[in-house]
């Protein structure tokens, strides 16, 4: 079918006000398969995207096309800034890096050591991710980045060398939860230290229509709140269940003869989880976020108010992942 002249490439394919339909949408861009696509192909499709968005369309190009396209660009490159965002930091690399590193941190769990070198892992791959989901509006220099990498990584390394050396006389399956205890508590901690210049200048904020009206503190406040929300929720079934079903399966013999497969076994199960709970996760709020003018900061308030009166109720803006 013959793509249509006026195709609105920006239209969402699914409602976004339901959780349903941002489910679909982000299954559709964090499909793990996108990452293994060349950087020349994402470039293309980028060019088909702005094509399209200009008003020219190739000739030929069917709808199914202009959809496969946006699927690339909301995939690799960055919704504020247009630039194609680093392979690791991309969503649609949460479930082949997660697995891998969530599925370690679940099997080396017993020893300090251990402990600390996945934790570090792990922290280094969440500081890469924040970074780059950001809300590129609120620039942050390098030494924000490196004081929130420090501690959040600090973060996590205190509680989980805290609660292992705590769990050691405490049912074996406590120390199995420790590794997911460590990773909420530095995504409390790890999201908000790398978007702070967010919670300290405000973040964007538009009308319906995209026109800017000034930047908000208590909007960033809400949007960072949900992306640490979403971030926990995301690791939760994999590292609180996963140790259940392995605590279980350990007590066979034939698991007991191969010791050495728990390792992979875990990063295989970790992967069917992240398949389902990377694009759920995602969705749990809108990526545009909403918020009533009546809860913004008096001074910001005021000055909608004085320049739009009644017309505008709500405003919007980037939430980031």
């Amino acid at each position: 079918m013959e793509a249509m002249k006026g195709f609105d490439i920006d239209a969402p394919r699914w409602d976004q006000s339901t959780f349903m339909g941002r489910l679909k949408h982000f299954f559709n861009i964090t499909d793990w398969r996108t990452v293994v696509l060349p950087d020349s192909r994402l470039d293309e499709a980028k060019v088909l995207v702005e094509s399209c968005r200009a008003g020219s369309i190739p000739p030929g190009t069917s709808e199914e096309q202009l959809h496969y396209a946006k699927k690339l660009y909301d995939s690799a490159f960055h919704p504020d800034t247009g630039d194609r965002m680093n392979l690791i930091g991309r969503m649609s690399f949460q479930v082949p890096g997660g697995m891998a590193i969530t599925g370690f941190m679940l099997q080396f769990y017993r020893t300090v050591p251990a402990v600390v070198f996945w934790q570090w892992v792990n922290q280094s791959f969440n500081a890469l991710v924040n970074y780059t989901n950001r809300n590129a509006a609120s620039p942050i220099t390098p030494k924000q980045i490196g004081v929130a990498y420090v501690t959040a990584t600090s973060t996590a390394l205190a509680t989980a060398v805290g609660l292992n050396l705590y769990t050691k006389k405490a049912p074996p399956l406590v120390a199995r939860w420790v590794p997911f205890a460590a990773v909420a508590a530095a995504n409390c901690v790890n999201i908000p230290m790398m978007r702070q210049q967010e919670i300290l200048n405000g973040i964007a904020v538009t009308d319906e229509d995209g026109n800017k009206l000034g930047h908000s503190r208590k909007a960033a406040v809400k949007g960072i709140t949900q992306v640490v929300i979403s971030r926990v929720t995301m690791a939760a079934p994999g590292m609180i269940i996963l140790p259940i079903i392995m605590q279980r399966l350990e007590k066979y013999r034939f698991m007991q003869k191969i010791t050495f497969l728990h390792g992979p076994l875990q990063v295989m199960m970790v992967g069917v989880f992240l398949i389902f709970m990377v694009p759920a996760a995602c969705s749990l709020f809108p990526q545009r976020c909403s918020m009533a003018v009546t809860k913004l900061e008096p001074e910001l308030r005021e000055s909608i108010i004085s320049q739009y009166g009644d017309r505008v109720s709500y405003i919007y803006f980037n939430k980031g992942l």
